[in-house]
């Protein structure tokens, strides 16, 4: 019956053997395969059910999906034997015979190909063969592109109510902009449900739709009509705007009564602004309708048109930035940042629910910095489901991430690949990687990528499968590369010169400590003060980070002919990568970090808000520009 079990397992698309981070073979136990099958809808308390099972798995696989992918060029499969007219998404024709084997070659022009077979019309999506590049935006064959990593809930403007929005994103560009940048890596704005105590913008509602609580309206609407608005309804109130770290539900709470407020004086907006309001209510169709029908439930509030009236404040918003950012020089302007999940019990989970993984969340198997693995609370797509249904979900979600912006970054690219699965409510050692179609995935991103000139930048860190790096560089998608994590194999720091050229180059990321964090162990601190190091261990640690402090030293000394901090930053800046990107928060050089993980409500992860930008920051990415123009 284990033969059974397992020959069942890998038609699902399970990943019995697997690698862990330290190079181990690992084999799931039979126990977490039985309850991730039945999660996936497959019976398998008896032999007759376990092989009922494999044979539906196998059958479903041989249905030709409605859509097909192939890299513009290269092999792909067509009905066998047939002869067959493609037609271009403009119009354009192209007659292939297919040979008796079902393999042939995609036409060299990308694109969306229909034919009929069988009285259905099928697709073929021809995607480039490499996605959009920085080189591409720029222009140029071997730029050095950089710009700084925000997170959006914490940057500051007049009267933002104690959270970050739209305009304090903005003047972040301008001044990244007068210092030379091309770009601004934001955090997540995705759509949220109602927050409570706790919050995170990678557990979001919906990826293909925003936060409305980081729009700011006066971009819009003009600061005039706004002011006079909000004076009239008494909506000034600034309590929390000082603070240090962002009260979520205050915050949240006063921003949609501000926006309540502007819905219900709708009537009192400009012409053109209602005009505006109108025709994107018509472009979002079906799909925002159904989201504001979601979100009005979710909110309690039975509003429909309020949450479409945000989306278009909120989708305005962000339009202004990108546009203010791309006149003011950057080459690139705002990177999106695209979660690698949505809650299960959001408005995405339901606009598509025979597509999404029911009772799994995602999560991530043991590494060197979480040694008890991670269960995120958020699900995603069944691969099965994707394929069965045209990946429509997928390209309907890329095509809303990078319209309009000049890059994205996918949260865990490595999820293209394989996602670790584990039933909701069992700990992360209960999970198993679940196969996905990486090829079809990454050409779909690519066709995309060029559609809306957008770059894309994989997270790829973490437990890396072997050759996933080589194909994703081969595809043009960057990865990226951390200075803590850029080592020989000795441990000694590579120099920038050896820092992959497929890569974005980066100080740290938000689930890092920031570098002056780092060199002082505010992060093995936190440990120590939440139980979870041991003071012994933690002893150990701090010898192990002034070990690493002085290696970095003596890699920048010889690389840079200086040390510190600031050297650091520069050596980062100095590798060959066609964009570095400065963290805000070491370019203001604080020591705390956004998010540490493994932790919920005992560190304050995603509130910490900056503090206003000031001269001091402009020098720090002069220095930065400078150190990219003079590697």
């Amino acid at each position: 019956m284990n033969a059974a079990l397992h020959a069942l397992a890998d038609a699902a698309g399970l990943c019995r053997a697997w690698e862990d981070a330290a190079g181990r073979a690992r084999i799931v136990d039979d126990g977490a395969l039985r309850a991730i099958l039945t999660a996936l809808g497959l019976q398998t308390h008896t032999p007759a059910a376990i092989e009922a099972a494999r044979r539906a798995c196998a059958a479903a696989d041989a249905i030709p999906p409605p859509l097909a992918t192939a890299e513009a060029g290269m092999a792909c499969r067509l009905p066998a034997g047939a002869t067959l007219t493609l037609i271009h998404e403009d119009g354009d024709e192209h007659v292939v015979t297919v040979p008796a084997d079902g393999c042939t070659r995609a036409p060299v022009r990308p694109g969306d190909w229909r034919y009929v077979w069988h009285g259905r019309t099928q697709t073929l999506a021809v995607a480039p063969t490499r996605c959009f590049g920085v080189a591409d935006a720029l222009g140029i064959p071997a730029p050095r592109a950089w710009g700084v990593g925000l997170q959006v809930y914490g940057t500051r403007a007049v009267d933002d109510g104690g959270v970050g929005d739209a305009a304090g994103v903005l003047d972040w560009a301008q001044r990244v902009a007068a210092a030379g940048g091309d770009a601004l890596a934001l955090s997540p704005v995705h759509a949220a449900r109602p927050p409570g105590g706790l919050y995170s913008p990678y557990s979001p509602s919906d990826r293909r739709f925003f936060d409305p609580v980081h729009a700011a309206p006066a971009l819009v609407l003009g600061d005039d009509t706004v002011r006079a608005l909000c004076a009239a309804l008494a909506l000034f109130a600034t309590d929390g705007a000082d603070a240090d770290l962002v009260d979520w539900p205050a915050a949240a709470g006063l921003r949609w009564r501000r926006l309540r407020a502007l819905h219900e004086a709708r009537d009192r907006l400009p012409e053109t602004a209602c005009a505006a309001l109108t025709q994107f209510e018509a472009a979002g169709g079906s799909a925002l309708d159904a989201f504001a029908k979601h979100a009005a439930a979710d909110f309690g509030d039975d509003d429909p048109s309020l949450h479409r009236f945000a989306q278009w404040l909120a989708a305005g918003s962000w339009d202004v930035v990108q546009d203010a950012a791309r006149q003011h020089g950057m080459g690139l302007g705002l990177i999106a940042d695209l979660a690698v999940g949505f809650d299960p019990a959001g408005a995405e989970a339901a606009a598509c629910p025979d597509a999404v993984l029911q009772g799994l969340e995602l999560g991530a198997p043991p590494d060197a910095f979480n040694a008890e693995g991670q269960v995120w609370g958020v699900t995603s797509y069944a691969p099965s489901a994707l394929r069965r249904q045209g990946f429509a979900p997928f390209r309907a979600l890329l095509d809303a991430t990078m319209r309009g912006r000049g890059g994205i970054r996918i949260d865990h690219i490595l999820g293209l690949m394989r996602l670790w699965v584990v039933p909701r409510g069992a700990p992360s050692s209960a999970g198993a990687y679940l196969r996905c179609p990486l090829d079809d995935l990454l050409n779909l991103v690519a066709l995309a990528s060029w559609r809306h000139r957008c770059i894309v930048i994989g997270e790829d860190l973490g437990v890396v499968p072997p050759g996933i790096r080589d194909t994703l560089a081969r595809r043009g998608v960057l990865g990226i590369d951390v200075l803590p994590f850029t080592r020989d194999t000795d441990g000694a720091f590579l120099p920038p010169s050896r820092w992959r050229r497929e890569a974005i180059a980066t100080t740290t990321t938000h689930d890092l400590p920031t570098l002056a964090g780092w060199a002082c162990g505010r992060d093995l601190d936190w440990r120590l003060r939440l139980g979870s190091l041991a003071p012994a261990d933690q002893r150990v640690q701090r010898q192990a980070r002034a070990a690493d402090v002085a290696a970095l030293d003596a890699a920048c000394a010889q690389a840079m002919g200086t040390t510190g901090p600031t050297a650091w930053r520069a050596f980062v800046a100095a590798s060959p990568s066609p964009l570095a990107l400065l963290p805000a928060e070491d370019a203001l050089d604080l020591d705390e970090q956004p998010n540490l993980p493994g932790t919920v409500d005992t560190h304050p992860n995603w509130r910490r808000r900056l503090p206003t930008p000031d001269a001091s920051l402009d020098a720090a990415l002069a220095a930065f520009d400078r150190a990219r123009k003079c590697p």
